[in-house]
């Protein structure tokens, strides 16, 4: 994939610094499927599949054989257990269409789900569209030129299909199928439910439709049907999600060939489309398509996920839509501005402390020098997150799935990073210097140029902070995700602006440098102490690693960290010494790598999602989030609680461990029998990528409160005790 190409870049150039890291290429990060790995219920590849809740069978259809231009259909039929049911392309307000992946030989092209009209599920005060009984989902092959029959005239067609089924509760199913076909033989045995399946698929009507917006009601106005239809009840069905309250009842009337209902408009919407297809269901199973043209802008929306709303909460309130234009822009700037500015206390950027502490100290009676590197400074933080920026919309442009601090989503980054601050360290505690290990001509240059240290400590910066969101960034950073390209690298500017202001005011401050003591002795002494925040980064990054490679990558990491030291102290020796030192540091460093590199990207060993998920999960216990999973406790009634985390987040660890585990907050959840998702962001996983987005979020942490009935809440990023208990009032 694109974006695990460059991590790798990354992730090599970091490590880099250290003679102990060795660029190689290494697989990909998993991109993970968004119900999570399920094991197949079937026994055995063939045609059905037999699961507690379905029977499954691919079927096939040709009454001509296997020939350039004539008509082939393969479909999978659903045969579901009293009271369960499967879901339409648009499920309503909860579940998950059928998702079917072919493999076919080279020749044949299957399309999409030809989509039989669906029926209204009630569920409490939501409704789905779904399927009961028995249905067929089928889907047209196109023969192509270069299609070649197999051998004995038969073709295989294989197909992964998976779905999830409810009733009370819901279960994420999967089966994988195969069958063969004869290349000039009839295929028909089938044939009657395949008619009687595209009887029941909506027809295309060409008449004009509009839709318009009236005091929050959505009104479709529909020309020109069919003459057999006047005067009856027709059913719509939009196929685009969360656009009408799918639970309401519309208020439709007819006006001689012409149709018109209305009906609520969704508080919370996740796409403004310019055409909306409908599909008109009739009583006796006739269904009709149309396309209604949008008359007028859409109404102002809040949010994206089913039943979500954006928060209350101030850092939620500059986030804007992606047609907000000026003043959300603003907004979104001024929040960025500000949350720039409260990234300077968060945890994550206190090593960078010592660096400033240091500059500061180096120039106190140079005031011209204290001003130039603070403009250096501000120069790499800026340019900094205007890069990380750039590469993240670019990498999101070409279709991957990715949110702020995505780069530490890969091992190999912070790898990178660790045993960067590990040489840092080693430095600052005065293992070592790097006029002995850089080239004289580089490592005067600190002397010559003290402002490029500046701009090198502020790129490191920006390296620290980035896997923390402070209060504000996270709405501005949504909105940025967005907006249009020049708006959004603007609100990345915002964001470095807000980080480096206060350095930069300290510096054009001359009270600020006549605080500090003069230069002396204390400035080595205080050196050799900041080298311990450096080496709690080191620990932290290696737990960050632990948690995404397991303990056989954090030990890699360990190894390489010794190896690295014991590269740069063999430096300090003198003459032959030094030499043999150094060709047996380099000889175990590289076997080091070579061996321990395939655990770096290796998944650590734990229960599977879908096993951690399981409807069981007692209460006040944490289980895996997933879509499936929130659709299956909000149809049961029972409120969600979900925390979007990452191990490389501090703040994330922060609220973890001083506000959800404590025991008032715990007992709360209990009291409301709330059940506690976490969506574990460490690694990539497109699933929780869109659901950020989906919130206008890019980036964790976020917590989220939903409740069936209930308008949802999205938390601020620093939680607090009295935040949680009051969302949890009149559950």
């Amino acid at each position: 994939m694109k974006v695990n190409r460059f991590l790798q870049s990354l992730g090599a150039a970091l490590a880099l610094v250290s003679a102990c890291a060795f660029a190689q290429p290494f697989p990909g990060v998993g991109a993970g499927a968004p119900l999570g790995t399920r094991p197949s219920t079937a026994a055995a590849i063939g045609p059905m599949v037999t699961t507690p809740h379905v029977r499954a069978e691919l079927i096939a259809h040709a009454p001509q054989g296997l020939a350039p231009g004539q008509p082939i259909w393969v479909g999978l039929v659903l045969k579901h257990k009293p009271k369960w049911h499967t879901y339409w392309k648009n499920s309503g307000d909860s579940g998950l269409p059928t998702r079917l992946q072919w493999t076919l030989p080279e020749g044949l092209q299957a399309g999409e789900i030809a989509w039989p009209t669906p029926k209204k599920i009630p569920l409490g005060n939501l409704a789905n569209y779904g399927y009961e009984g028995e249905v067929l989902l089928p889907v047209p092959v196109v023969v192509g030129p270069s299609f070649k029959p197999g051998i004995g005239g038969q073709v295989s067609m294989g197909l992964q299909a998976s779905w999830l089924v409810c009733e009370k509760e819901c279960v994420p199913e999967d089966g994988e199928f195969r069958i063969s076909l004869p290349v000039l033989g009839s295929t028909a045995l089938h044939g009657r439910m395949f008619e009687d399946t595209f009887a029941r698929t909506p027809q295309d009507h060409p008449g004009p439709a509009l839709v318009r917006f009236e005091a929050g009601q959505l009104v479709l106005a529909v020309q020109g049907l069919p003459p057999v239809l006047q005067g009856k009840a027709l059913e719509p069905f939009p196929e685009v999600a969360e656009i009408i309250e799918t639970a309401a009842t519309p208020r439709a009337s007819w006006a001689g060939a012409t149709w018109q209902a209305s009906m609520p408009l969704a508080v919370h919407r996740s796409e403004t489309p310019r055409v909306l297809p409908v599909v008109l269901s009739a009583a006796g199973g006739k269904s009709w398509r149309v396309l209604a043209q949008i008359k007028g802008p859409w109404p102002e929306r809040s949010g994206g996920v089913p039943g979500l709303s954006l928060p209350s909460d101030p850092a939620a309130t500059v986030a804007p839509s992606a047609a907000a234009g000026g003043v959300g822009w603003i907004a979104a700037m001024l929040g960025a501005l500000l949350g720039g500015l409260l990234l300077n206390l968060m945890p994550c950027v206190f090593p960078v402390l010592a660096i400033k502490l240091l500059a500061f100290a180096r120039h106190a009676d140079d005031a011209r020098g204290h001003r130039l590197a603070g403009l250096a400074y501000t120069a790499g933080v800026v340019l900094s997150f205007l890069a990380l920026g750039a590469a993240l919309l670019g990498l999101r442009a070409l279709g991957e799935s990715l949110g702020w601090g995505f780069q530490l989503q890969n091992p190999w980054v912070v790898t990178g990073l660790a045993l960067l601050f590990g040489v840092i360290a080693l430095n600052l505690a005065g293992v070592f210097e790097f006029g002995q290990v850089l080239p004289s001509a580089w490592s005067s240059a600190q002397a010559r140029h003290p402002v490029a240290d500046s701009f090198l400590t502020g790129v490191l910066a920006v390296a620290v902070a980035s896997p923390c969101t402070a209060p504000f960034m996270g709405a501005s950073l949504g909105a940025a995700m967005t907006l249009p390209p020049v708006q959004s690298m603007a609100i990345f500017m915002a964001l470095g602006v807000g980080l480096a202001l206060p350095y930069l005011v300290a510096s054009w401050v001359p009270a600020v440098a006549r605080a500090l003591p003069r230069p002396g002795p204390w400035m080595d002494t205080l050196r050799r102490f900041m080298a311990f925040p450096m080496f709690a980064t080191v620990v932290w990054l290696t737990w960050v690693l632990g948690q995404q490679s397991g303990m056989d990558g954090a030990a890699a990491l360990l190894a390489w960290l010794v190896c690295a030291a014991w590269l740069l102290w063999s430096l300090q020796l003198k003459a032959r010494v030094r030499l043999v030192s150094l060709l047996a540091a380099a000889t175990v460093s590289l076997a080091a790598v070579w061996w321990l590199a395939p655990s770096v990207t290796a998944s650590p060993v734990s229960a599977s999602s879908a096993e951690s998920a399981r409807a069981d999960a007692a209460e006040g216990e944490w289980s895996a989030w997933s879509e499936a999973r929130v659709a299956q406790l909000m149809g049961e009634g029972r409120p969600v609680f979900v925390d979007f985390t990452a191990a490389w987040c501090v703040t994330c660890q922060y609220n973890k461990k001083s506000v959800l585990s404590d025991p008032q907050v715990v007992a709360a959840f209990e009291a409301k029998r709330v059940v506690l998702l976490r969506a574990d962001w460490t690694r990539r996983d497109p699933a929780i990528s869109a659901a950020l987005a989906s919130l206008g979020r890019s980036g964790v942490p976020v917590y989220l409160l939903q409740a069936p009935g209930r308008p949802p809440v999205v938390m601020s990023e620093i939680l607090s005790r009295g935040e949680i208990q009051a969302a949890l009032q009149g559950l």
